[in-house]
């Protein structure tokens, strides 16, 4: 786990603008870092030592000649068989670094060398024989990747979007259109970014970037098949799904450093946990009423003989960390679990290098509870056909809200209709009275769902709710945070679940047994049950949960809010007396507004620590 930037073009004095953009981004790589330079490219890297510590592990990493060279962030987990087989063609390797598997498998494969990984990744790979830049993104966007180009068509490329703001062709401001959706799904959901003129490079996808033309070339490599496998009992999808998380563990806990593992009170981490048994846990919790499961953390520890390290987050503590986790995320991110996940990182940094999680499990294996039907909704639906429920799902479409309009709308099995991911913080509707005029351009949530849709118009509902969440909330919240918090404390996180071997086998578990009428993620639980008590195996998904809600209603708290709210800079963006009224009924009790109040003070925050603190 590193990062890396660069940019292409002529610039007074690149070394310097190069290393200042590298020590941007220190904290991914605080072991050492490494630069490349040829005609028209800079080349830059942090490194954080996993696996061959020494300097022949060092990037960025050229063959022989330097006609091909690489910077590399993340993990390939079978890099040991892709250099068997190089080394079977020829190559020479020099390492023991997974890196000089992934450059000799681009000078065998060329732009299909990401056929072939399994990993995490994202890298930049600078061909000089072809005069191009050749990069790309992990099949779930475990790894961030950003880039943009200048007024003179050069690019800038990196893995935190900081790393950019030092080089003299970036030019800062506000992505207009990017506020609105974020203000529905709490996260940057589009491909643009909050940044104007920077994108994320989408999971999956590789580019090629011209030097001669500057033209960058876009494309998918990679794409799942929610396509149910009928020709198993679900007791053998059972056996073979913990047979694949077990063997996927085991790859993901290669490294020459210490390995921890992230511990909840659910069953995703507590499974990844049992099948790891490392020497440490890592868990956090609040000191208030039901807002604290580390007792069961500390509790399965014990049963396993491992070392649980837990720690109590104050109020107090959270909101002083606020601007400094928005400047690591980049982007506004009003997800609650990003507070608690960025003092869990820091706690674990102090004793490990790499930490195991639980993400990704509710994504491929459909654990969450938009996925499964209420018992009223299943009782419509065993008794009311389909082709009347989606007439019926029709034509209320039409018609003024009334009570049992959402009934009738998610009975019909059209998701595209009313589900747009996990999180639905503002309605399109409230968002336009909160906004100033020039932000309401933005798309809504359902204008941003609806290209994924398109592409899975013959999945069934539960899978086109999954594909959803895979290709928005997972990489846009999940594993945007995951990275980042984690990164801010120079912590690898490795996710097991979101592995390209269990992706094949999570992708053909039919429908009725991921989720039933005994609950959601039944595969995986009942795998996980091997291992883990029923207890753990069975209880219900809580998140992280944060008392934000309570916090607010404290003076010190709500005078917290109320200065963002209030700054004069805010009313560029919000009707700020329509943020207040938002503020004081929840303050009063008249409200539960947590989610719209830190949602709006989120993006805030954000707009005051890279457009205000940067520009002092």
């Amino acid at each position: 786990m590193c990062g890396f930037v660069g940019f292409t073009g002529e610039v007074e004095n690149r070394e310097a603008v190069l290393e200042t953009m590298m020590q941007r981004i220190v904290h991914r790589g605080p072991d050492m870092g490494g630069s490349h330079f040829d005609e028209g490219v800079a080349m830059g890297f942090r490194r954080l030592s996993i696996l061959d510590l020494s300097e022949a592990g060092a990037q960025p990493m050229g063959n022989d000649n330097s006609s091909v060279v690489v910077t590399f962030n993340g993990e390939i987990y079978n890099f040991r068989e892709l250099r068997t087989e190089l080394e079977a063609k020829g190559y020479v390797f020099h390492c023991g670094a997974d890196t000089e598997s992934l450059l000799h498998g681009y000078e065998e494969w060329g732009e299909q060398v990401v056929d072939h990984l399994r990993g995490m990744y994202a890298f930049v790979i600078y061909d000089k024989r072809a005069n191009k830049l050749f990069g790309a993104r992990d099949i779930f966007g475990i790894k961030p990747f950003y880039y943009y180009q200048t007024a003179t068509g050069d690019l800038l490329y990196g893995s935190e979007i900081k790393g950019f703001l030092d080089h003299p062709g970036f030019e800062k401001a506000v992505n207009k259109r990017a506020l609105r959706p974020y203000m529905t799904l709490q996260f940057p959901a589009t491909d643009e970014t909050f940044f104007a003129g920077v994108h994320k490079l989408p999971a999956a996808h590789c580019f090629t970037f011209d030097l001669k033309t500057h033209t960058m070339d876009v494309r998918r490599y990679w794409q799942c098949d929610f396509s149910d496998d009928n020709s198993k009992d679900f007791d053998a999808y059972v056996d073979e799904c913990d047979a694949i998380v077990r063997e996927s563990v085991q790859a993901h806990r290669i490294a020459d450093v210490k390995v921890g593992s992230f511990l909840s009170g659910g069953v995703d981490s507590s499974y990844i946990t049992a099948c790891l048994m490392p020497d440490n846990t890592f868990s956090v919790g609040f000191d208030y009423e039901n807002f604290n499961e580390t007792n069961y953390a500390a509790e399965l520890s014990e049963k396993l003989g491992v070392k649980n390290f837990r720690k109590m987050v104050t109020a107090e503590e959270c909101f002083e960390a606020l601007p400094t986790i928005q400047y690591h995320m980049d982007e506004p991110q009003s997800n609650l679990s990003s507070i608690p996940l960025y003092f869990l990182a820091r706690m674990a940094s102090e004793q490990v290098t790499v930490v195991l999680s639980g993400e990704g499990a509710d994504e491929l294996f459909a654990g969450y509870e938009w996925y499964e039907d209420t018992p009223e909704m299943a009782k419509f639906k065993r008794t009311v056909p389909l082709g009347v429920r989606r007439a019926l799902g029709s034509l209320v479409q039409h018609l003024p809200y009334f009570k049992g309009h959402n009934f009738l709308t998610k009975c019909a099995e059209v998701p595209e209709r009313w589900y747009v991911g996990q999180a639905f913080v503002y309605s399109a509707e409230e968002a336009d009275e909160v906004l100033t005029e020039p932000y309401r351009h933005g798309p809504d949530a359902f204008q941003v769902a609806a290209p994924i849709y398109e592409r899975v118009q013959d999945f069934c509902e539960l899978s086109k709710k999954q594909y959803l969440d895979m290709n928005l909330w997972l990489p846009g919240d999940i594993l945007l945070k995951a990275d980042k918090m984690c990164m801010a404390h120079s912590l690898e996180l490795r996710v097991p679940f979101l592995d390209k071997r269990v992706m094949e086998f999570a992708e053909h578990v039919p429908a009725r047994y991921r989720v039933n009428e005994q609950g959601n993620k039944q595969v995986l639980r009942m795998a996980a049950n091997r291992v883990l008590p029923d207890e753990w195996a069975t209880r219900p998904k809580k998140g992280f949960p944060v008392p934000f809600r309570y916090w607010l209603r404290e003076k010190r708290y709500y005078d917290y809010v109320k200065e963002y709210f209030c700054a004069p800079w805010a009313a560029e963006f919000f009707d700020c007396d329509k943020l207040m009224k938002l503020l004081d009924d929840h303050y009063e009790g008249r409200a539960a507004n947590q989610r719209k109040i830190y949602t709006a003070l989120t993006f805030l925050v954000w707009y005051k620590r890279f457009f205000i603190d940067e520009a002092a």
